[in-house]
């Protein structure tokens, strides 16, 4: 069985950022994390992908948002084009023009913090 797959969109070198915590949490759940930020460089060991499309593996199982509202809505079309099985806009990244788009891309948008589903 492979592990699933997870993609944090503003993945944060720095600890006190939820885009860091994220990773560490997801790594912890036995997924297999693909950090995203126009950066690149390194996170726990990881490669940061400086976009979505950078990112091996098709469709990930879920894509996570730690982006202001007005970067997450000019990725979306990326996003819908990439697919996944949930896209999870944590605390700060969702308005309601974000999701209105997204739900007319077809995508099912959760707004929650992906962490705490974790549990």
């Amino acid at each position: 069985m492979t592990a699933p797959t997870v993609a944090i969109l503003g993945a944060s070198s720095d600890p006190a950022k939820f885009g860091n915590k994220s990773i560490h949490a997801h790594l912890r759940k036995g997924y297999e994390v693909f950090p995203v930020n126009p950066k690149g460089g390194e996170i726990a060991g990881l490669k940061v992908y400086p976009t979505l499309a950078d990112v091996p593996n098709g469709r990930l199982d879920r894509i996570s948002v730690y982006l202001p509202p007005h970067i997450g809505l000019e990725l979306l079309s990326e996003i819908a084009d990439r697919g996944c099985g949930q896209l999870w806009l944590n605390p700060g990244s969702a308005s309601p023009e974000l999701v209105e788009r997204a739900e007319q891309l077809g995508l099912d948008p959760i707004q929650a913090c992906s962490i705490v589903d974790l549990g």
